[in-house]
This record gives C-alpha cells, sequence and structure tokens, in this order.
C-alpha cells in the first residue's frame, strides 16, 4: 500500500516537472510571436505598414484682418489684427469600391501578408455653403481657391493617385495642409461657387500591410470590397452587411449614415486617424506610431469600416493553443500507461512514465519549429508520427511486448488526432473536448469494471462475515 502511495507522489512530480518543461516551450512561442510582430515592424519601415483612409475632405484656408482700437483722444491707438482659420466641408455621399490582392512578404523566417491594388472613390457635395467665411470682428475677409485632401496612414504606400472633377483631371500634390492629418495628398478646386454642388472621383492605387480600413467621414457611406485572401477578419466599428467567403477569397459591402457614426464630426474637429481595431481572438495588430489630433482636440476617430488579412493557421498561435491542451493529454498518456499497466500485469517504472511524458512533451517543440518551415498540417502530421514511432517503439519493451507497443501508440494516435480536430474547430472546441474526456473516462470505467482495487494490495473486498455468539 505504501509503495503504491509514494509512486502517485513521484508521478506527481513528473507532472510538474513536465509541466514546467510545457511552460517554458510556451515562453519559446512568445518569443517567436514576439519576433513575428518584430518582422512586421521591420516590413513596415521598409515599405508600408497597415492602411486607414480618410477622405476625401473639401477644405478653404481663410483670414480675416481687422483693427483692434484702444483708448481714446490722443491715446488712440489702432493695432493691426490677423485671424487664419480653414473651413471643411464632408461629402454628402461617398461611395467606394477596392480590389485589395494579397501581396505576401518575407523577412527572414517570417512571413507577413500585405496587400496591393486599387481603390476607387466617388464622393458628391450637394453644396459648398460650409466654405462660407464668416467676418467674427467685421473685417475683411480673404480666402484661397479651395482644395480637396485625402489622406492616408502611410503615404508610402501611395503608388499611383488619379484625382478627377467630372471628365477634368486635377493635378495631385503631395501632403494634405491638414494638421491632423499630414499624410496623404490634396488638389486645388478652382472657381467654385458656394451654391454649387460638386463631384469628384478618385483612383488610389496602393499597397499595404495585414490591416486596411476606411473611415465614414460623408452624411453616407457605401463601401465595396473585395480580395482573394480566404480569411478575412472584418474589425473597426461597423460589421459589413453582407460578406461572401470562399477559398477563392471575399467580397463585402458596408453602409453606414451619419446618424450612426460621429466620424464625420470627429474628422471636422480634428480628431486623429484611427489604427484598425482587429478582432481580439485573430491576434494583437501590429501598431505603428499614432499620429497625434490637432491641439486641443485629443480624441481619436472612433469609427472604421476595415477587414484584417489573417492567418487562420499562423504557427505561433496554432502552437500556443496546442500547448495549452499539453498538460492534458499528458496526464491522458498516463492514465493509458497506468490502465495498460493494470491490465497486463507488468510494472511500468516512474523514471520510463518521465521518458513517456518528455517524448509527448517535445512533440510541441518539434511542431513548433517545424511549422516555421512547413505547412502546419504537415508540420503537425510530420511531429506526431515521430512522437507515435518513438512511443510504440518504447511501449513494447516497456510493457514487454508488441502488440502491448502497438496499443500503447493506437491510444496515443487517438489523442493526438482528437488534438488536431481541437485546433481546427475552434468554436466546438469545448465539446470535443468534454466529449474526449467523457469518452476518457467511460472508457477506464469499462475496462476496469471487474478489477478487484482491494486485491491490488493484498487485501480481499468481501471480507468474512463474523460467526454469531453462541448463546448460553
Amino acid at each position: 500500500m505504501k509503495a503504491l502511495w509514494w509512486k502517485l507522489v513521484i508521478l506527481g512530480g513528473v507532472t510538474l516537472l513536465l509541466l514546467f518543461v510545457l511552460l517554458r516551450i510556451g515562453w519559446l512561442v512568445d518569443e517567436r510571436q514576439e519576433r513575428q510582430r518584430a518582422a512586421e515592424a521591420g516590413v513596415a519601415a521598409a515599405q508600408s505598414g497597415p492602411q486607414v483612409l480618410l477622405g476625401p475632405l473639401v477644405q478653404r484656408s481663410c483670414s480675416e484682418e481687422w483693427e483692434s482700437v484702444s483708448g481714446t483722444g490722443k491715446d488712440l491707438t489702432k493695432t493691426p489684427e490677423r485671424r487664419d482659420f480653414v473651413l471643411s466641408a464632408v461629402p454628402a455621399e461617398l461611395k467606394v469600391d477596392g480590389t485589395l490582392n494579397q501581396e505576401q512578404r518575407e523577412r527572414g523566417l517570417f512571413k507577413v501578408n500585405g496587400y496591393a491594388g486599387e481603390v476607387t472613390l466617388q464622393a458628391q457635395w450637394a453644396s459648398l455653403g460650409a466654405l462660407t467665411p464668416v467676418a467674427e470682428h467685421k473685417g475683411k475677409l480673404s480666402c484661397e481657391d479651395p482644395r480637396v485632401m485625402f489622406a492616408v496612414s502611410d503615404a508610402r504606400g501611395l503608388r499611383a493617385v488619379t484625382v478627377k472633377q467630372g471628365n477634368q483631371a486635377l493635378p495631385v500634390r503631395p501632403g494634405t495642409r491638414h494638421d491632423s492629418y499630414p499624410h496623404g495628398f490634396h488638389a486645388s478646386l478652382p472657381n467654385l461657387a458656394p451654391d454649387q454642388a460638386l463631384t469628384l472621383s478618385f483612383a488610389i492605387n496602393l499597397v499595404g500591410m495585414t490591416d486596411f480600413g476606411i473611415v465614414p467621414a460623408a452624411s453616407a457611406t457605401q463601401v465595396k470590397l473585395r480580395s482573394n485572401w480566404p480569411h478575412p477578419s472584418f474589425g473597426g466599428r461597423f460589421l459589413p452587411m453582407s460578406k461572401l467567403i470562399d477559398e477563392r477569397g471575399f467580397e463585402a459591402q458596408w453602409q453606414v449614415t451619419e446618424l450612426a457614426t460621429t466620424a464625420p464630426r470627429d474628422v471636422l474637429a480634428g480628431y486623429a486617424l484611427p489604427g484598425v481595431q482587429r478582432d481580439p481572438e485573430a491576434g494583437r495588430a501590429y501598431a505603428p506610431n499614432p499620429v497625434p489630433g490637432r491641439e486641443g482636440s485629443p480624441g481619436v476617430v472612433a469609427d472604421t469600416l476595415a477587414f484584417s488579412m489573417i492567418d487562420p493557421v499562423n504557427p505561433y498561435v496554432m502552437s500556443d493553443r496546442a500547448i495549452k491542451y499539453g498538460l492534458l493529454f499528458i496526464v491522458l498518456t498516463f492514465v493509458s500507461v497506468g490502465l495498460l499497466e493494470l491490465l497486463s500485469g507488468k510494472r511500468v517504472h516512474p523514471v520510463q512514465y518521465l521518458l513517456v511524458g518528455l517524448a509527448m512533451t517535445l512533440f510541441f517543440l518539434l511542431l513548433l519549429s517545424l511549422s516555421e518551415h512547413l505547412g502546419f498540417a504537415l508540420s503537425y502530421g510530420i511531429a506526431a508520427g515521430a512522437a507515435i514511432g518513438l512511443l510504440s517503439f518504447y511501449g513494447a519493451a516497456m510493457l514487454g511486448a508488441a502488440r502491448r507497443g502497438l496499443g500503447f501508440g493506437a491510444l496515443v494516435t487517438v489523442l493526438y488526432g482528437a488534438l488536431f480536430v481541437l485546433l481546427n474547430l475552434e468554436k466546438a472546441a469545448l465539446l470535443v473536448g468534454a466529449s474526449l474526456l467523457f469518452a476518457v473516462l467511460a472508457a477506464v470505467m469499462a475496462l476496469t469494471r471487474r478489477i478487484d482495487w482491494y486485491a491490488l494490495n493484498g487485501r480481499t473486498a468481501d471480507l468474512p462475515e463474523a460467526e454469531p455468539l453462541a448463546t448460553r
């Protein structure tokens, strides 16, 4: 009896040791994930980072000059004063249509999803009355010609830009002339009357990395995006009204009005350009340095319509998820060994349990290292095959018979198959995991239902009844 308890205590220590090994492998996964994000930052620094588009926005720079009077009589003085200000108008209607196909980049071992394509926009203003200046000091007003500006997160991603007013192409200049959104371009709009309607069309050829978003800075915004990337993660503050996703890619449509978004007001207030709010389950996004908003308006534009090119079989995400099940599968393997030990009558030493556990644990390290060079499914098959082959070979010697080793290998194969199902059926992971545990418990109970547990300790469960005392 005492030997059995000591063996259980030793196995508990072995399990804690293996848990520490799993934690170390988990830290290695975290370190590789940080290097992946460093690779993303390197690609963003060398070419172009995530892109968020804002605009178009029509602006007009004006100034008011007047004289301020102080004192009376001989002390009367007139001081010239000047006030510079900018008037802005967001579109009444904005339609966006874009095709952004995958363009993968590499930094060492690490792969970064990028995109390249063309985005076309059509913007309409019913009138430009918001560009009419008002003299606050009854002074003399003077204004430049209106201009249209368009802002992007990273201007290095702009390959070509065309702006047209009707059929007339407008000369495009770098920079936006907007303090809060310095990266982008602008074009002059001469000879516009305040009551005149305006329609502009844009064709923007750009590149970016992983995340793409559009700020719905219009009274009514319609966006239609497509890509050959089959695994989009839709972020931002609005999900698509309709979407079609298959192995050839996706197509998604959004429709937002000023009743549902504060973006037009935020843009007019000079709030900073936002990043893409990625789905938390899809992984942490690379975050470039934010561009501050206008002084006195430190907020960030709240709303975007966005998607991210997420890799559902990212080796580091999948390895991290696999390690979370590691302790459970080591315990289940120990249960399998103990069950075979009990049924075969072959004693297994705690050192042999330790070696079996190490083989199970190193599977996760093999999986991580292989998945950096091969596809995840192939890496999983190779790592699992190596572990199953080793455990079957060792199990034959440990349990004293080749058929027992093959039986042990079959049990391990079932465990690795279940783990692969858990990793690929994320939404049903809890159901599959609970079903697996119940199945294991049921199998253990069925196989041990006829075992006399008291007999294992040299006792019998059915003690003989005491003879009744003789009556006198």
